[in-house]
């Protein structure tokens, strides 16, 4: 079973328990840094966020049907009064818990349904090979993303090329695209450099640390990477046994890729457990 067929399964079986990400991480037996990182590419949203909703979705529909009073539901989604339920209910769904028992009717609402996993995002994927790296620095430009909103990466790549000449001590070779600083939201930043010995003014750096890595390759147009990187999570990863490390991962450029059609071979280097 994938990553995220074992996660949805477990946060919907434990759906009225006391969810937390360490507990989700031990049930799921994979990392934190993992887990929550193959949900938010297949969701676009939180771990959290999705039991939430779906603890709010599963209130609206027994609000509906009457059987329960209010503020008994509110304890089943895991509010302790129901004044706070109230506010999340119609922060959520834009209405009132007591104006949907009047209306016995969940048409009008948004409800979170269980998730599945894309199928349609699972690509072919040659097993990866595993490298030792030694600790190296890359200079370059950032910007501030989301794992389902990463838009603005090809514009920072073309910002950055057009100022690659300012980076001082450059070690020529190829470029990177450094994932840092994740969170557990979904949220991380995203550097385009090279490496280089010691600091730019006027562009950021990411210090890599000495790391095993597992390296896949991304073959054919770059648009298409983030399916790539869907699979490495939620099925490459585990199917090789491996268990991914809480540090930065990132994309290797070198010549096999030809930045002006978008075409090549584009190495993922995602940092493992060793």
């Amino acid at each position: 079973m994938a990553v995220l067929e074992r996660l949805i399964w477990q946060i919907e079986t434990d759906l009225k328990s006391d969810l937390s990400l360490p507990s989700l991480s031990r049930r799921c037996a994979v990392n934190l840094h993992h887990m929550c990182r193959v949900f938010q590419l297949a969701t676009g949203m939180s771990i959290m966020a999705y039991a939430r909703a779906r603890r709010l979705s599963l209130a609206a529909r027994a609000i509906a049907c009457g059987q329960k009073s209010i503020i008994a539901i509110a304890l089943d989604a895991g509010y302790g009064s129901h004044e706070a339920f109230a506010r999340a209910f119609a922060s959520y769904f834009g209405t009132a818990p007591s104006r949907l028992r009047g209306e016995q009717s969940i048409t009008t609402l948004n409800l979170m349904e269980p998730f599945e996993m894309n199928k349609d995002m699972i690509v072919p994927l040659a097993a990866p090979r595993r490298e030792d790296r030694a600790a190296f620095r890359v200079v370059g430009l950032g910007v501030d993303c989301a794992f389902d909103k990463t838009g603005e990466i090809p514009a920072l790549w073309r910002s950055f090329m057009e100022r690659e000449g300012e980076v001082q001590n450059a070690v020529p070779g190829p470029a990177y695209g450094v994932c840092c600083m994740a969170d557990g939201a979904g949220n991380f930043r995203y550097i385009a450099g090279i490496e280089a010995i010691g600091a730019t003014p006027g562009m950021e750096h990411i210090d890599l640390p000495a790391q095993t890595y597992a390296v896949f390759t991304h073959s054919g147009h770059i648009s298409d990477i983030g399916k790539t990187v869907y699979t490495i999570w939620n099925k490459a990863l585990p199917d090789a046994g491996l268990e991914s490390a809480n540090a930065p991962d990132f994309e290797r450029y070198d010549h096999r890729f030809d930045g002006r059609t978008g075409r090549g071979e584009v190495e993922i280097w995602i940092p493992i457990v060793s």
